[in-house]
């Protein structure tokens, strides 16, 4: 049930209302309600994966209690349980995510060796939401132990931040401390409420909408052609599938996180920031700060502190070291894939020059008054876009053999080998008029220090924010580009 389906709206709907009106001053109520409704969620999704996500979180949730009640009397016992902890969420991972690809990489290696064996094939259902909610689960039991927050007592509340509907699917990845906390009290629908949750909360929904019905799907098929059928496609068109993938994903990502983010405040919580517009970045580590920001943050609590510490004898080298494998995880968190590994080491490599330069935990801005920014900055701007999209072949690519055949054919337009027939006619000039509305508006909100783009402030004129309402309403009610999976449901 995708959170831009017609279903998930008449879900909604029963949802909100009951939250709201017989269960307004409970909190353990709403909580429950929400972990009913989460559970019922996954189910229509695939019921499969709720005996994986219910035992998971009842160990999790026994673990966290049990290394509380060490961390001051046995130390090295609750270090020892949080390990146990963490290898038991890497192994959920791993199990149901890579452990197929794992075993068919050895066989191909140990018969390219010249060993005799035979093929063996694992059907191992990867569960919905796994990199997400596994995530969530090894977060609680490291803050425990950090002695960064107390256990949640409430298994209720507990299970309803692992599972929670809005976000389950595509993240964010919220930390368990700040979430939690709002769960503890009953969310109320009073009218300053509904100022400042549930209608910006509309509006955020209404421009996921929009980024993503109309500018993602309207570039799905255009994109989807490229690859599938790169031999017919010119140099012009796969070029262009190139340059507007990242704008593709960026609109579907973001406009899942839009959603999940509004629909959260419509319940009264508030669900961490996952973009801050990325495209406007300096460089490869100003990108990363903005983009998929929850999962960025937390590999770099979880990963890339302890490695940058482990190796700070080593200098600027024990910087690389501990960046290289910060985004090789990010890379091959994505899949189980070669791609994604290489993907990661792409990025990685990226950062090396920023490390050397002193520029790469450097946060300072480029300051410039109005919305028209210095050209150098639009050159460092597009420069950053042309590396992530260089980035994104690699992460779109099916296989090794598939991007290297995508960069050949593209190729072929700067140095003609052979003649190919099909042109790019079937570029959809509509989407890209929006996507420049799109890009456009977040510029503006950007400069403003909003927090979307559609977050438009009283001093907007009533009769201009309702008619730019009702117009992204509209778009998304003839459904300009249909209606497709999110893109991160997959991971």
């Amino acid at each position: 049930m995708e959170i831009n389906s017609t279903g998930f709206l008449l879900f909604f709907i029963v949802v909100f209302l009951v939250y709201y009106i017989p269960l307004k001053n409970s909190a353990k109520g709403q909580n429950l309600w929400l972990l009913l409704c989460s559970y019922i969620s996954l189910a229509i999704i695939d019921w499969r994966v709720l005996p994986l996500l219910i035992g998971a979180t009842s160990l999790f949730y026994g673990l966290g209690l049990w290394i509380d009640r060490y961390n001051h009397r046995d130390e090295r016992k609750a270090e020892w349980m949080t390990t146990a902890g963490v290898i038991a969420g890497v192994g959920i991972l791993v199990y149901f995510k890579y452990l197929g690809f794992l075993v068919e990489a050895s066989m191909q290696f140990l018969q390219h060796l010249g060993w005799q064996v035979s093929p063996l094939t694992l059907n191992i259902m990867m569960p919905v939401g796994v990199s997400f909610f596994t995530f969530k689960l090894i977060s609680y039991i490291v803050e425990i132990h950090r002695c960064h927050m107390p256990p949640c007592r409430d298994f209720v509340a507990f299970a309803t931040y692992i599972a929670f509907f809005p976000t389950f699917l595509s993240g964010p990845i919220d930390r368990p401390k700040p979430f939690l906390s709002q769960l503890q009290t009953a969310r109320s629908f009073t009218y300053p409420s509904v100022e400042n949750q549930a209608v910006d909360g509309l509006r955020q929904i209404l421009w996921g909408l929009f980024k993503k019905v109309v500018v993602a799907d309207s570039f799905l098929r255009f994109i989807e052609v490229g690859w599938s059928k790169t031999d017919e496609c010119t140099p012009m068109a796969l070029l262009l599938v190139f340059l507007i993938y990242p704008v593709q994903l960026y609109a579907d990502f973001s406009g899942y996180t839009d959603m999940a983010i509004g629909v959260g405040k419509m319940l009264g919580i508030h669900v961490a920031k996952n973009f801050n517009y990325p495209f406007f970045a300096q460089n490869m580590a100003d990108y990363w700060r903005r983009w998929h920001m929850s999962l960025t943050s937390w590999l770099t609590d979880y990963v890339f502190m302890p490695l940058n510490i482990r190796f700070r004898d080593w200098n600027n080298a024990g910087i690389i070291l501990a960046c290289m494998i910060n985004m090789l995880v990010v890379g091959i968190w994505h899949g189980a894939n070669w791609t994604y590994a290489l993907f990661g080491l792409y990025h990685g490599l990226l950062f090396i020059p920023l490390i050397l330069n002193g520029t790469f935990a450097s946060k300072k801005k480029v300051k410039f008054e109005g919305y028209i920014p210095p050209m150098g900055y639009v050159g460092k701007m597009l420069l950053t876009y042309l590396l992530v999209a260089g980035g994104l072949l690699i992460f779109r690519a099916d296989s090794i053999t598939s991007l290297l055949h995508f960069i050949r054919n593209i190729a072929l337009g700067v140095f003609p080998l052979c003649d190919v027939s099909l042109d790019a006619n079937q570029f959809p000039v509509a989407t890209f008029l929006f996507t420049l509305l799109m890009l456009t508006a977040e510029w503006v909100a950007m400069r403003k220090k909003k927090e979307y783009a559609l977050q438009l402030s009283t001093e907007w004129k009533t009769w201009v924010r309702y008619t730019a309402y009702m117009a992204l309403v509209l778009l998304y009610l003839l459904k300009v580009g249909g209606a497709h999976q999110f893109i991160y449901a997959q991971f």
